[in-house]
């Protein structure tokens, strides 16, 4: 008897059905059988598979419709009346089984008596030469189950391919595909989830899920243009609660609903702004219907986002709904875009002031928790509109406008912007035109002319849709605004090709699916109309879709290989440090280009106060933002970057360059470092103690490029440069950026710039060191381990508390605490802050021994400082050491703070300590020192 029946559904798909048919038959477990079911095609398919009956008349059988079924339950159904197997698969013509899916998917059943076994599914996307995992959490690690409420996330995968099935747990269920509806799929698989008596899961890739998003016919599941594919999906869904309410689910009818709300609402309202306006009517007059039928709860348990755009669809307020999708991004793939204002009510952040008359209303729409409004300009990706479109002869009028959320860009940031027509086949060429852009009702607006026959010369054939961009200037940042069109806008206005007139002589407006504004090349006279025709007829074939493709991809691949971090590192070590060396020139560079601080900064202002003759060039990573404006500027990881960095006699840094960059023997790499040492540091480090022995040698030939190390104490020299290796010169000039803190700085212009009120209420800063999510891994929101509303109440009218995150945190700070609480994250310069503050809040971070040198008030808030110490490891006993109170809960930190003038006394003599053994080097010459010694002496000494 066969082990595993294999069904294979297909209609007019001659050309992938044998791939699918092989990835069955080539299977490391050999007793599969294959029975294929053609669905009435009209091509090329009854022939194929008679053909692979032929070649394995043993293995495969075949069965042909007389009438197409018009989906896949039918099908389906036919193959399992027709199979022989002890167990069943499915899989669709277009998708390829792992060579190891039955014989894993078969021992897990063997093994544990399961009548179902679900593994893996991957999609894969040919086009793209990209695949990610479906819903990979649910398949992290093995599990057998009694019943799916022991796993309820097993909902969240309704596929039916990537299973395997007992036949006579479905013929003992009476379990069959529902036929004349599509997302078979979701009904079939919740009834085998439900009837099932013991489930087993398998964390191993079982199939491959093919999505080919250039084809000419779409899949079912991409089809969601047709508002049939919604109208179905809802029925499903209703025939779903039925077999919960007959199984009494309640539970698991409130996991369904949330995941309709995370995920199927969101599908379709994504594609909402290409649609037009008849399908936006009968699209909410269907799905409002349906979120009627919702368990309430659903709202309280779904992300944030997602339950925005279910609130917005059951209020009938598309606009609000494709705003919040466009913040969820799509599929965890690329930016999220911001094309909600946002409004501030009673220091709360709402997306939206509609809907805010009721507490439901409220309580969805707030999204303060989120901290949007903590975030820096650029990284919220705002969006734009195209609102008006006008020809005149053949000049294109537009102009729209864009968001500007809780008017963060203030009416003083001086105001520029071009529009920018992008090849959307080939990223890097666009034209540009000027754009003007103005402030007006919370947002801002723009408008352009345009002459496409004289401003816009695409090539023609290979480029035949070009998106809209905006880039706007404002103040320091530098945004790339994405333009979508809230209705889809119908004109066409005159265009040249390059290279003839066949290729299109208009350019067509249209709305593609990700709802941005594009223009297409279309052709209005006859033999460009044959020519086009033609070209889309053969991309639109198979072997033309393929040759095509390869040709799109060859390019993108040899522009990803100029573009590449390996491509220019291996054209810097060659090439570029061969060039004659620039020995006037500096690199200077601050916490990975992030910043414009620390150390780096000092000797950089040091060096133009004295006059001296050098060029100074500033990397910085993402934005110019808080640069000086006068500063030479190479964005980190460019080839001018690259440039740079080989011609340049020094290098100063606080952190780490490129480590593959070679450094030539010419050149001076002055390493300031950015703060003394706590815990553990380079080899002393857990983590790398743990890795490898060329993982280690990699790092100590990375620290071996520095030429000077500066300390600050002899502390420093036993902790920190041991720890990371250094073997280069230790410069015991203590921390430029100390200077001030010794000396003294004017903060007048940063406290007005941060709006500090003048009142006589002390000012603490909170600066904690950076701390990881669960497990280690990298978060990029920080979790405040206080409750600041009761800070505020108890200590709000004696305190102002400035909350400044590590530079790789971000904290999140309810605009009603304003008065109370600030989040200064965005002041790039710490030092500034420091002179500002009547008293330091840390845990383990570095700016304790910065601090200590003001002689002023510090409190240790560290109440995981065992569990800290433990696992990082650490140079000194902190309870002993610390010039401060080290406190482990919110009341004593609150406490402390009440006394600051008690602490300053009572802790005085263990500050000036602390400054002896941590900061002995810090005499407030730092700066100059290092531009004496360097920069301004004999360079070759």
């Amino acid at each position: 008897m066969t082990d595993v029946s294999v069904v294979v559904i297909v209609y007019n798909d001659a050309d992938r059905l044998p791939g699918a048919v092989r990835s069955a038959l080539d299977q490391s477990h050999r007793n599969v059988e294959v029975v294929i079911v053609n669905d009435a095609s009209t091509d090329a398919t009854a022939g194929v598979a008679n053909a692979l009956a032929a070649a394995e008349p043993e293995r495969v059988r075949v069965i042909h419709r007389a009438e197409n079924s018009g989906g896949c339950g039918q099908p389906r159904n036919d193959g399992i009346a027709a199979a022989y197997g002890t167990y069943l698969m499915f899989l669709d013509s277009d998708d390829t089984l792992d060579q190891h899916a039955c014989r894993n998917l078969v021992a897990a059943a063997e093994e544990n008596e399961a009548e179902l076994v679900s593994g893996c599914c991957w999609r894969v996307f040919p086009d793209k030469r990209e695949e990610r995992a479906w819903y990979r959490g649910v398949y992290r690690e093995r599990g057998v189950y009694a019943s799916v409420r022991e796993h309820p996330q097993l909902l969240y995968d309704t596929l039916s391919t990537n299973k395997l099935y007992r036949r006579d747990f479905l013929d003992r269920e009476g379990l069959r595909f529902v036929e004349r509806l599509h997302y078979e799929d979701l009904l079939f698989s919740t009834q085998a989830y439900l009837a099932a008596r013991k489930i087993a899961i398998i964390p191993h890739r079982v199939y491959n899920w093919m999505i080919y998003e250039n084809a000419e016919t779409l899949s079912i599941t991409n089809q969601r243009a047709e508002l049939r594919n919604f109208s179905d999906r809802l029925e499903i869904f209703r025939r779903i609660d039925a077999v919960y309410a007959r199984y009494g689910a309640d539970d698991l009818k409130l996991s369904k609903d949330v995941k309709f709300l995370n995920h199927d609402l969101l599908l379709y309202v994504r594609g909402l702004r290409s649609r037009d306006r008849c399908y936006r009517e009968a699209f909410l007059a269907l799905a409002r219907e349906y979120m009627a039928t919702l368990d309430p709860r659903a709202y309280e348990e779904a992300h944030e986002l997602p339950a925005i755009i279910g609130f917005m669809v059951a209020k009938g307020d598309h606009e609000g709904a494709i705003t919040a999708a466009d913040y969820v991004g799509k599929g965890g793939v690329g930016k999220p875009r911001l094309t909600a204002p946002l409004v501030e009510r009673e220091g709360r952040i709402y997306w939206s002031a509609d809907h805010l008359d009721t507490a439901e209303g409220r309580r969805i729409l707030d999204v303060t928790e989120l901290g949007i409004h903590s975030l820096p300009l650029k990284s919220l990706n705002p969006g734009g509109r195209v609102t008006r479109m006008e020809r005149s002869g053949r000049v294109l009028r537009l102009a729209g406008d864009v968001v500007n959320p809780l008017n963060r860009i203030g009416r003083d940031a001086t105001l520029g912007a071009r529009l920018e027509f992008r090849d959307r086949s080939r990223t890097g060429r666009f034209f540009a035109v000027p754009a003007e852009v103005e402030y007006a009702d919370g947002r801002l607006r723009w408008s352009a002319e345009v002459e496409p026959g004289r401003d816009v010369r695409p090539l023609g054939f290979v480029d035949q849709s070009w998106g809209l961009r905006l880039r706007l200037k404002a103040g320091d940042d530098t945004l790339v605004i994405r333009l979508f069109a809230n209705d889809p806008l119908e004109l066409s206005v005159p265009v040249r090709p390059r290279l003839t007139r066949l290729a299109g002589d208009h350019f067509e407006a249209y709305v593609p699916e990700n709802g941005e504004m594009a223009f297409r090349l279309v052709a209005h006279g006859r033999a460009g109309r044959v020519t086009l025709a033609a070209l889309r007829r053969l991309t639109a074939s198979g072997r033309g879709r393929r040759w095509w493709t390869a040709l799109l991809r060859a390019e993108r691949r040899w522009k990803s290989v100029f573009t590449r971090r390996a491509t220019k590192l291996a054209v810097y070590n060659k090439l570029l440090i061969r060039l004659p060396i620039r020995r006037e020139t500096i690199v200077f560079e601050s916490h990975l280009g992030k910043q414009y601080s620390d150390n780096p900064k000092y000797i950089y202002e040091e060096l133009r106060a004295s006059g001296a003759g050098h060029t100074a060039i500033w990397s910085y990573a993402k934005s110019t933002a808080g640069f000086p404006k006068d500063a030479k500027l190479v964005r980190r990881g460019s080839w001018p970057y690259y440039l740079a960095l080989a011609r340049a006699g020094f290098w100063v840094d606080n952190q780490g360059l490129p480590r593959e960059a070679v450094k030539r023997p010419q050149t001076t790499y002055i390493q300031t470092w950015h703060g003394s040492a706590y815990k553990r540091m380079g080899f002393d480090e857990p983590g790398v103690k743990r890795s490898t022995k060329v993982q280690r040698a990699r790092f100590q030939r990375t620290v071996d490029r520095y030429d000077a190390f500066l300390i600050r104490s002899e502390h420093d020299a036993k902790t920190l440069a041991k720890g990371l290796g250094v073997r280069a010169e230790l410069i015991r000039s203590g921390y430029p950026r100390n200077d001030a803190l010794i000396n003294g700085g004017d903060t007048t212009g940063l406290a007005a710039e941060l709006g500090l009120p003048g009142d006589d209420r002390k000012v603490v800063l909170y600066a904690p060191t950076f701390r990881t999510g669960p497990k280690g891994k990298a978060q990029k929101r920080f979790e405040i381990p206080f409750d600041l509303e009761e800070f505020a109440e108890e200590l709000g009218e004696t305190h102002l508390l400035l909350v400044r995150p590590h530079y790789l945190n971000v904290a999140v700070i309810p605009p009603s605490l304003s008065g109370v609480v600030r989040d200064v994250g965005a002041v790039h310069d710490v030092t500034s802050l420091l002179l500002l503050t009547d008293a330091l809040v840390t845990d383990y971070s570095s700016l304790m021994f910065d601090y200590a040198l003001l002689d002023r008030p510090m409190v240790f808030f560290a109440p995981d400082l065992e569990d800290y110490a433990r696992t990082r490891g650490t140079y000194f006993d902190l309870r002993q050491e610390a010039p401060g109170p080290v406190v482990a809960g919110p009341d004593d930190l609150f406490a402390a703070l009440a006394d600051l003038d008690g602490l300053a006394t009572t802790y005085a003599k263990h500050r000036r300590g602390f400054v002896e053994r941590y900061g002995e080097y810090d005499r407030g010459t730092a700066a100059k020192q290092i531009v004496d010694r360097f920069f301004t002496g004999d360079h070759d000494a």
